[in-house]
């Protein structure tokens, strides 16, 4: 599969769309066009304007559907990664939504929502953090609504050492060094070691991964990666070789 050209239905139909979304009913079971829009649309997705079109013919004028298809052969390849159609759109500017680049990964497909990068690195290191999620999903084969709050941690974690191992430490997402290992130690003790358990359709699920409400800013996400850099401490350690590893492996005591 790889990236679809959704170029080219922008080229259509940036206006509408729910349009657009219609296209993508084969990759989400019993939706409609509404609410893969509802649902794309928090994650990210543009809104039509004049300012997220001229996203759109910056994104199309440096080839970033080219680059991501790239990057998608050369993982692929890496880690024997699954073959997954990858859609591309202009991602959404506002006040709440100041992000240059997001996405969204699941076992059978891969959303990404950009804008206009002068450095092709930063596009990559999202593409290996996400494409790791689904790559892992693929080699764990377990089934989503059995994943818990530790399969979560543990997933942003490896998935941000892959961005480390891959793209180099200027890549890494910002929440890595939102903490000390002392305030993350506390988090984990007060916060997390106690709701590791918790299931995906539980709402305190991402309350705790992302650090909603009264908890700490990403702190899910930052304990995941405090883990796996105290792993590879006792252990030799690469992406690929971890990839299938269950959550459980890299708890520390």
């Amino acid at each position: 599969m790889g990236v679809i050209r959704t170029d080219e239905w922008l080229e259509q139909d940036f206006e509408n769309v729910l349009s657009i979304c219609k296209r993508m009913k084969k990759s989400f079971e019993d939706a409609d066009e509404k609410e893969i829009f509802q649902f794309l649309y928090k994650k990210g997705l543009y809104k039509p304007s004049k300012f997220s079109k001229i996203d759109y013919h910056k994104l199309k004028k440096i080839r970033v559907w080219e680059k991501i298809d790239r990057f998608f052969h050369k993982y692929k390849k890496k880690w024997n990664g699954p073959d997954i159609p990858i859609y591309i759109f202009p991602i959404r500017k506002s006040i709440n939504m100041n992000f240059q680049k997001t996405g969204i990964s699941f076992k059978d497909k891969m959303i990404l929502f950009l804008s206009p990068l002068e450095d092709d690195k930063e596009y990559e290191a999202l593409f290996v953090h996400e494409y790791h999620h689904a790559s892992r999903m693929n080699q764990l084969i377990k089934p989503l609504d059995e994943y818990t709050l530790l399969d979560s941690i543990i997933m942003e974690g490896l998935a941000e050492h892959a961005v480390l191992e891959y793209c180099g430490s200027e890549y890494l997402a910002k929440w890595c060094e939102y903490y000390s290992n002392k305030m993350i130690k506390n988090f984990w003790d007060f916060y997390l070691s106690k709701n590791l358990n918790i299931k995906l359709d539980n709402p305190m699920h991402d309350v705790l991964l992302y650090g909603m409400k009264q908890f700490p800013t990403m702190v899910g996400y930052a304990c995941g990666f405090y883990l796996i850099n105290e792993f590879k401490k006792k252990n030799h350690f690469s992406t690929k070789t971890f990839l299938d590893s269950p959550p459980e492996r890299f708890l520390i005591d």
